[in-house]
C-alpha cells in the first residue's frame, strides 16, 4: 500500500491526515480530515496544533448543485454597488492566480456558530446534506455569514489547480466518500508556518499519515488518465 492509499484509508476511518502542498507554492502543510466524519475534538486539534484557518472545502459539482459561488465573484457583483469592493479585488495573489474562497456559514441549530461543538455540527450537517442530496434545503438549514468557511476547488480538481482544496478533495473522491473535506493551515511559533520538517515530526509524534501534493496529484492523474 503506497502512501496515497494509506492516506485514503485513515480518511475512511476519520482519522486527520498531513498534506503538505509544494516547496513551489504556499509551502505549508494541513491537516486535513473527511467532514463527513469531523467531531468538536478534530476541529479542537485544528485550533490549538495547526492554528490556521479552519475551512470546509467542496467538489465543484457541489457548490453548482448548492448555487455557491467563489467569494471574488461576489465582489464582483457587487462591486457594482459598492466601488471599494472593485478595488479590493484579489488580483495579486502571489501563490495562485485565484483564491478557493467562497461564502461563510453556520448551520441555523447552532447558537454563536464559532464553538468546537458549533463548527463541527455546521460541517457535519452539511457532508450529511449533501450526501442525502437534498441541495434544495440548503437555504433552510444553514445562515450567512458564519463561522465555517467553505472554499470552492477547481473544475477538474488537481488536473486545473494544486491547491489543498484540489488536493484533499480529490483525497475524499477516491476514498468514494462525500467529497467535502476539513482542513487547516499549520501555523509554527515563529510568526511563519510551520516548517516541513517540524510538520513531519508532528505526523511521526502523533502517528498520522503525512503526504506530499506531488503524490496525491500523480496518483490522481494517473488513475483519471486509466479511466
Amino acid at each position: 500500500m503506497n502512501n496515497v492509499e494509506k492516506a485514503i484509508e485513515a480518511l475512511k476511518k476519520g482519522e486527520i491526515i498531513l498534506v503538505y502542498d509544494s516547496d513551489e507554492r504556499e509551502g505549508e502543510t494541513d491537516m486535513v480530515v473527511a467532514s463527513q466524519f469531523i467531531t468538536p475534538e478534530h476541529i479542537r486539534i485544528m485550533r490549538k496544533d495547526a492554528g490556521g484557518l479552519i475551512c470546509t472545502a467542496l467538489h465543484p459539482d457541489i457548490c453548482n448543485k448548492l448555487g455557491i459561488p467563489f467569494m471574488v465573484d461576489i465582489l464582483e457583483f457587487a462591486s457594482q454597488k459598492f466601488k471599494v469592493l472593485r478595488e479590493l479585488y484579489p488580483n495579486d495573489i502571489p501563490y495562485d492566480e485565484k483564491s478557493s474562497f467562497s461564502i461563510t456559514i453556520n448551520h441555523r441549530k447552532t447558537f454563536t456558530g464559532i464553538t468546537d461543538n458549533d463548527r463541527a455540527f455546521t460541517i457535519k450537517k452539511l457532508a450529511e446534506l449533501v450526501k442525502e442530496g437534498r441541495f434544495n434545503d440548503f437555504g433552510k438549514e444553514f445562515r450567512s455569514p458564519g463561522h465555517v468557511t467553505l472554499l470552492r476547488a477547481a473544475e477538474g480538481l488537481v488536473k486545473n489547480r494544486q491547491g489543498h482544496t484540489e488536493m484533499t478533495v480529490a483525497l475524499a473522491e477516491l476514498a468514494n466518500l462525500v467529497p467535502i473535506t476539513t482542513i487547516c493551515e499549520m501555523m509554527g511559533d515563529d510568526g511563519n508556518a510551520m516548517s516541513k520538517n517540524e510538520t513531519k515530526r508532528y505526523a511521526e509524534k502523533h502517528n498520522l499519515i503525512y503526504l506530499s501534493g506531488e503524490e496525491i496529484i500523480n496518483y490522481y492523474l494517473d488513475k483519471y488518465l486509466k479511466d
